[in-house]
């Protein structure tokens, strides 16, 4: 039987509408009734990361708007590539090969994007157009510090807000996406600081929580009191910690999407006048939080605890970055050198 061919605006509903999962499930051939159905398409739904299955669809999607079609054999997959190899990322490329892969996996089809020839030639065009991985600038305390105090300047509710979620951002090793989720109902208020649960994160679909606990400060410089703060202004006593706040100063009943927090940051390094504005992001939180720590004398293993990274390579990375200059060889040498 010959296999259909779906345009983008042919392909057939699935349950993670990135082909991760039948339209319907049978059992020795007889359809669950709807309500199971629907169970099952939401349970397959939970197994894929909503950004995950959202990087899926616009690969999906760029595939066919190219000319692509679904299913599809090795050769188009590979003229696919040969398309694009100069003009985007390798690393683009790299994940729009896994959606594809995964959606022919799914639907039952031969896999035509795990072919050792595509492979190689996926590896042929890392090897030849490959380019370092940009990375956001570690925000350093000294400069959230700065941003803090330039906030505080500031005497509105959307100050209030921003310095408490940099600050918890940053001190939490919080991703944007966790941060934006947090509420009051993961907040536990302690002497010695704030402890906060995390339902769920990044490295921890199945939920089983993660805990992050965040010391107090002084009086200028303090997540927890800055939190403090911002809930007390915005009379926040359950739901989202942040939220939008409109031109007219009300405060909305949901919570900030993620991408505000990479527009908070921006605003609050302009208004610090820091010199490297266009290289920060939200990730720069987290980076800022593991180098610093690094610099202040924190572990390796409390430094990875506190930014719920799975892999230690990843802390090794920021603790190699934290101490370029201190534990370099060079400036050994050039140490010895002026000492003469």
């Amino acid at each position: 039987m010959k296999a259909a061919l779906y345009s983008i605006s042919q392909l057939p509903e699935h349950p993670n509408e990135d082909g991760s999962g039948p339209p319907t499930l049978r059992t020795a051939g007889t359809s669950l009734n709807a309500e199971l159905t629907h169970q099952h398409q939401q349970l397959l739904a939970a197994a894929t990361s909503d950004n995950t299955r959202r990087a899926y669809r616009s690969s999906v999607s760029h595939f066919l708007a190219w000319g692509g079609r679904l299913p599809c054999d090795e050769t188009m997959i590979i003229r696919y590539l040969l398309a694009y190899a100069e003009s985007l990322n390798p690393r683009t490329l790299a994940l729009r090969l896994t959606a594809l892969s995964q959606w022919h996996l799914h639907q039952g089809f031969p896999n035509p994007a795990a072919t050792p020839t595509v492979r190689k030639t996926l590896s042929g065009i890392l090897r030849t157009y490959g380019k370092p991985k940009a990375k956001a600038k570690a925000l350093p305390i000294e400069d959230l510090e700065l941003i803090v105090s330039a906030l505080a300047g500031q005497p509105t509710l959307s100050a209030t807000r921003d310095s408490a979620l940099l600050q918890i951002g940053f001190f939490g090793g919080f991703r944007r996406s966790e941060l934006v989720q947090l509420t009051v109902e993961n907040l536990v208020w302690d002497r010695e600081g704030l402890v906060i649960t995390l339902p769920r994160s990044k490295t921890d679909q199945e939920g089983h929580g993660m805990v992050k606990a965040i010391p107090y400060g002084d009086e200028t410089f303090c997540p927890v009191t800055a939190l403090k703060a911002w809930l007390q202004a915005a009379g926040i006593e359950s739901g989202p910690l942040f939220r939008p706040i409109n031109k007219a100063g009300l405060i909305s009943a949901v919570a900030l999407h993620p991408a505000s927090v990479n527009d908070i940051l921006e605003r609050g390094a302009k208004l610090a006048k820091l010199d490297y504005v266009p290289m920060l992001s939200s990730h720069s939180l987290r980076r800022g939080m593991a180098t610093s720590a690094y610099r202040a004398g924190a572990t390796p293993r409390d430094i990875k605890r506190q930014g719920g990274w799975r892999h230690d390579g990843t802390v090794q990375g920021y603790i190699e970055e934290a101490g370029q200059f201190e534990e370099n060889a060079a400036a050994a040498l050039l140490r010895r050198k002026r000492k003469k």
